[in-house]
């Protein structure tokens, strides 16, 4: 075992963690944050994208021990107590969830994109998204529920 010093959705934590385990199988067994799935196992789905540094990263390609000193965001981290984060309130009011197991990935990649640039173009979301893979929707909902958030965002809301 050994110690990794992180911050998981704005809690600072240091905890002993097996170092030979993957990101997404610390943040899914030992911290119980089952948002973030486990899918095709080799960064190719974006079932398990979660923000770290800023950046969305597929966590399971990520040795636990590169989290040290890390900042991670995942999908329970988005809610303000009962009030959704813009992007879940339109993924919801778009109708872009059907089976919700990409879903998690997606919106995580979309806040990742959001966070950096506040009025994206169609191609830049569709860029942002391009690593996550929906076998139930198609894209046009998911694409039109970020585009929406966007401007909610904007908005203040």
């Amino acid at each position: 075992m050994e110690k990794l010093n992180v911050t998981v959705n704005g809690q600072l934590m240091s905890v002993d963690v097996n170092p030979a385990i993957r990101l997404v199988d610390f943040l899914r067994g030992q911290l119980l944050l089952t948002g973030t799935k486990t899918g095709c196992g080799k960064g190719e789905c974006g079932a398990c994208t979660v923000i770290m540094n800023g950046k969305s990263v597929t966590s399971c390609l990520i040795p636990v021990m590169r989290a040290e000193g890390a900042v991670i965001e995942t999908i329970e981290g988005l809610a303000k107590g009962e009030t959704l984060h813009p992007l879940q309130e339109e993924f919801i009011d778009k109708g872009a969830i059907q089976c919700g197991f990409c879903t998690p990935g997606m919106i995580m990649s979309a806040k990742a994109l959001l966070d950096k640039d506040d009025n994206p173009s169609s191609e830049a979301v569709r860029e942002a998204l391009s690593g996550n893979i929906c076998r139930c929707t198609g894209y046009v909902k998911i694409e039109e529920a970020v585009m929406a958030a966007a401007a909610k965002m904007r908005k203040g809301g």
